[in-house]
């Protein structure tokens, strides 16, 4: 079997905005380097003063060199039939790939990662970076960041691990099923191998333990495998990869459990690369207040969290509506509903659907009456109801309850237990912070699913 143990230099961390300034390819046969090549690249960009410093490559010294496009055909005729090896292989096969790519070749390689191949054959040390690992053992590391000395530092290292290979480990990481090159080079496959093919909730998390992403799965080894599967190029997607150490997880007993339950640990730990739930936000509420004529008034206002109010809404469309419905069925004021402005008269008044408390013919206490049955009437349109579904196993069965409009809370409870004994349930039940996002995912589900549905026709104990 043959190896192409290669080495890059780039002018930054991700290919989609960066260009490489330098390369070299060792083809290894067995533990035997039997060809070099290398080549310093035009990249067709300026090289940031960090990276020269970092490297010693200068834009004077590419300005002659060949841009990549000259070099593709060697590039992949010498990749082509090896194995792609490299120290930390996705970050040098991204950038090969993609530049291979911009001139019309595909590159599509079996690929091993000498961080992760070290950290399985080498266990205990203090760091693999692959200066302090060559100082661990003992490898003469000349050139530090030029392509041409850490490739050769990086054969002598794959040399060193296939002769301390006594189990394998590089076959059985080259086979298909294997899936352990797709992996960060910081994860150990251990923590995908534990994975669950269950419903969950699953956090990534970096090298001090510090939560830096929450998802949800229907079956949480797929999904989080998903992560690593794909082509981005892009600056986010490689230093997401590059922080993640290790997973945790929570297994829910439904996709709809594991929903909420993301979008509550979201709110919870704000995870530097969680964006779309952490802008979601309950954006307008409907409030009662008095005015000082002693009418009672209702209105949309954006929501407070510190302020009471009688719903919430994702739109200010989806508020009007609503009060709208309330003026027409209950004979309210458009005005005493901040639905029309700078009218003596509303318009209802008018065409005889208001009474008149806009211009004081109706009394307050007469006006009050009808917004008190407007406000009933909304608490008698909230929903309140159980799901039950299934559990996290044979033994329990899973529990989600809304009252008036609210989530409650969730959890599990045992295929014994009587679920029409509702203090008995609802006690065994996890409060959780309610909200429109976690409210309408059990509403749609509700809808989509009536037989698990109980519907509480009571006023529930502990409000």
């Amino acid at each position: 079997m043959k190896y192409a143990v290669v080495d890059i230099e780039t002018t930054g961390g991700y290919p989609s905005g960066n260009g490489i300034t330098e390369i070299s390819i060792h083809i290894m046969e067995g533990n035997e380097v039997i060809q070099t090549w290398e080549s310093l690249i035009n990249p067709e960009q300026f090289i940031p003063n960090y990276i020269e410093a970092l490297t010693g490559i200068s834009n004077e010294m590419v300005a002659d060199a060949p841009v990549f496009s000259e070099i593709a055909p060697q590039i992949i005729d010498l990749l082509h039939d090896k194995v792609f090896v490299a120290h930390n292989v996705n970050f040098d096969y991204a950038f090969i790939r993609h530049q291979l790519a911009a001139c019309g070749f595909t590159l599509n390689c079996k690929k091993l990662c000498t961080v992760r191949l070290s950290r399985k054959l080498f266990p205990g040390l203090a760091s693999y970076s692959l200066g302090k690992l060559c100082k661990s053992l003992e490898i003469n590391l000349e050139n530090r960041h030029r392509a041409g000395g850490d490739a050769a530092a990086t054969a002598i290292l794959f040399g060193m691990l296939l002769t301390a290979d006594r189990e394998d480990h590089i076959l059985r990481s080259l086979q298909k099923a294997s899936k352990e090159q797709v992996l960060p080079p910081h994860l150990s496959k251990n923590y995908i191998d534990r994975l669950p093919d269950q419903p969950g909730v699953y956090y990534f998390r970096d090298q001090k333990g510090k939560i830096i992403y929450i998802g949800k799965a229907k079956n949480l080894k797929k999904r989080v495998y998903s992560h690593f599967s794909g082509n981005s190029s892009s600056k986010q997607r490689q230093e997401f990869l590059k922080n993640i150490h290790n997973i945790d997880y929570d297994i829910c007993g439904t996709e709809l459990m594991a929903f909420i339950l993301e979008a509550t640990q979201i709110k919870k730990f704000w995870p530097e690369n969680n964006r779309a739930l952490k802008r979601f936000e309950q954006k307008y509420a409907l409030y009662e207040y008095m005015d000082q004529n002693g009418y009672m008034r209702l209105g949309i206002d954006k929501y407070k969290k510190q302020c009471p109010s009688l719903y919430s809404f994702n739109s200010l469309l989806d508020g009007h509506n609503l009060l709208r419905t309330l003026i027409k069925d209950f004979q309210l004021c458009e005005k005493l509903c901040s639905v029309q402005r700078n009218r003596t008269a509303c318009t209802g008044h008018e065409q005889g659907n208001c009474n008149g408390a806009c211009i004081g013919e109706e009394s307050p206490s007469t006006y009050n009456e009808r917004v008190q049955e407007a406000i009933k009437h909304l608490t008698v349109m909230l929903p309140s109801f159980v799901m039950i579904d299934q559990g996290r196993n044979a033994d329990e069965q899973s529990c989600l309850w809304i009252e008036k409009g609210k989530f409650y809370g969730m959890g599990y409870v045992s295929h014994h237990t009587d679920v029409n004994d509702l203090d008995l349930l609802k006690s065994a039940l996890d409060p959780y912070p309610s909200n429109d996002y976690i409210v309408n995912l059990i509403l749609s589900y509700a809808e989509s699913h009536p037989n698990k549905r109980i519907m509480l026709n009571f006023e529930p104990a502990n409000q």
